[in-house]
């Protein structure tokens, strides 16, 4: 039988949730004022890949269990953390059963049932639909209700490390009776729903301004009465993350500001003023660069980024790729864009430590004579205006990403060091509202990927990364079919791969899912599916007289903003 230890040793699975002490009487502290300054779209992590909105709809909507700051799997709406132990997963390992916390309600007062949990898989996996989350539900058969209050997830195999389904900020459950008319297609089209959801968590949702303002008050029926010590929160959207920076550290006009990538001498500046102080936690973000394994010229329409598109003319070529990486010195970008908040790497996933492969190097120094020779023996001629050309393709590529300093330095640096080698390069910088914001109707999107090259971060929910490899399987490729939602930003498509998926999805022993999950990350490495930059942190500002915060890399920063109250 496959062995049933693996899985405990990922999970450390029945702690109980602690926190502050309860505070005496909910909303007490008046107005809880935080600055994204990529401003959230929707409410709706499942339309969405972006963190912000995923971090945003954690406030409102939960999911069963998720992740403390020490990556440790705690309970949020379950009593328990389900172990073959405590008989909660199932000897053969093919199914995991959930018990609710008695007397749950919505933020509406309505009960919260396993009928939830069924609606919730059926709403991510519904034909027709685009679903941003849908690594989180593969290979579930099935998803029951034993009764109202226990719901059974069952699996077409056996599966080692069952923590997928509904657990993490970016798999929660939603409400049946909100979404019952939002399934397939018609997903984006329940604005009222997918603004302001019904939920569990300490918030709801007062108002949302999208791409602007997002206002919550506290949720009169959340299950701690003494909680949240916040009367309401203001999410303030939109900027940059260096005004961001000072409204905490320098104004003190905000409480708490996400995703501080600002160079490190100016947070350094604005630390002196004595208001507030940046936390950071490491976790698996990788700053990266996307390679479009599909055309996109303009003239091809519809089939632009899309496999219909046929090969790109330059960079389905793997020298091509492979040079593009070698030619970028990491350590420069890492000393102008991140300091000690970052540190070079060749690999896409970068941690818990016993997933580092440390078996892809290649990258990490500058090679600008070896990817010239890359490019020259693969027949890319320099011509006289100095960019590289075969076959009437010229090595000319946009490059896009979100609006912000370091990412617009990096920008200007890989372009530089790109022109060494004959790669002529047009910077295109996209504000991140918009970028991030997985609207299908906007042709801006990473989703989209209407350029050849594009960068930004991502990281995965937890310390296990199975459903995070998931994520480059040809199925979740975004295209017009799946409203444009999808994981596999990268369009990466090899069987082999996907494959090998599956096996770490059955594998037991916790050694050989290590070095299975090295296997996947070499894969993507070495056939460049994307150009890994730099492991980085998770700074965010935050005024010293919030209390309560506890920086976690491994879910939602947000992900106990029930406990955050004021200093009096």
């Amino acid at each position: 039988m496959i062995a049933r230890k693996l899985m405990l040793a990922a999970s450390a699975a029945a702690f109980a949730l602690t926190g502050a002490p309860a505070m005496a009487e909910r909303g007490t502290d008046g107005d809880l004022k935080i600055i994204f300054w990529q401003a959230v779209s929707t409410m709706n992590p499942y339309l969405s890949g972006g963190t912000k909105e995923v971090y945003a709809a954690s406030m409102v909507i939960e999911p069963l269990a998720r992740y403390d700051e020490t990556g440790n799997l705690v309970p949020m709406l379950a009593t328990e953390i389900p172990t073959v132990e405590n008989g909660g997963v199932s000897e053969d390992l093919k199914s995991i059963t959930w018990k609710l916390k008695p007397d749950l309600k919505w933020s509406d007062g309505s009960a919260v049932t396993a009928e939830d949990a069924i609606f919730t898989w059926k709403y991510c996996t519904a034909p027709d639909g685009g679903c941003a989350q849908g690594a989180y539900f593969e290979g579930v058969s099935n998803v029951e209700a034993v009764d109202a209050s226990t719901i059974k997830v069952s699996f077409a195999e056996a599966k080692p490390y069952p923590y997928s389904a509904f657990v993490g900020a970016q798999s929660p459950i939603i409400q049946a009776a909100q979404f019952k008319d939002c399934l397939g297609a018609k997903a984006p089209e329940c604005t009222s729903a997918n603004f302001g959801p019904i939920g569990t968590g300490p918030f709801t949702v007062k108002e949302f301004k999208p791409n602007d303002v997002v206002t919550f008050e506290a949720n009169g029926n959340y299950r701690d009465a003494a909680k949240p010590a916040f009367a309401s929160v203001t999410l303030k959207g939109g900027g940059d993350a260096a005004s961001a920076a000072r409204s905490v550290l320098e104004t003190g006009e905000f409480d708490y500001a996400w995703n501080m990538q600002v160079e490190p001498e100016i947070l350094e500046q604005m630390m002196a003023a004595g208001k507030g102080k940046i936390e950071v936690a490491f976790g698996t973000q990788v700053e990266r660069i996307d390679i479009n394994p599909y055309g996109v010229d303009a003239s091809l329409g519809d089939k632009r980024s899309t496999k219909e598109a046929g090969p790109h003319p330059a960079l389905s070529d793997p020298a091509v790729r492979r040079a593009l990486s070698i030619a970028i010195d990491r350590e420069i970008i890492d000393e102008a864009g991140y300091g000690p908040n970052g540190q070079p790497t060749c690999n896409i996933l970068p941690a818990p430590d016993i997933y580092v492969s440390t078996a892809v190097d290649w990258c990490l120094k500058q090679d600008i004579e070896g990817a010239n020779k890359l490019l020259d023996d693969a027949g890319w001629a320099m011509g006289s205006d100095g960019v590289r050309e075969k076959d009437g393709v010229k090595l000319s590529f946009l490059y896009q990403t979100s609006t912000n300093s370091v990412r617009q330095g990096t920008q200007a640096l890989v372009k530089d060091m790109w022109s060494q080698i004959g790669v002529s390069v047009e910077l295109r910088n996209i504000s991140a509202n918009v970028f991030f914001g997985g609207d299908p109707a906007s042709p801006d999107t990473f989703q989209k990927f209407m350029a050849d090259v594009q960068m930004y971060t991502n990281n995965f929910d937890g310390t296990d990364p199975e459903k995070y490899m998931a994520g480059w399987m040809c199925d979740k490729i975004p295209s017009p079919a799946t409203g444009w939602q999808g994981e596999n930003i990268v369009r990466y498509c090899n069987p082999e791969y996907d494959a090998l998926v599956k096996q770490l999805g059955t594998t037991g022993k916790l050694e050989d899912r290590a070095a299975i999950a090295k296997q996947l990350n070499d894969m993507l490495s070495n056939d460049v599916a994307q150009i890994p930059l730099i492991h980085r942190g998770q700074p965010s500002a935050v005024n010293n007289t919030l209390l309560g915060v506890k920086m976690n890399a491994w879910d939602s920063e947000l992900w106990n903003v029930a406990d955050w109250s004021r200093a009096k």
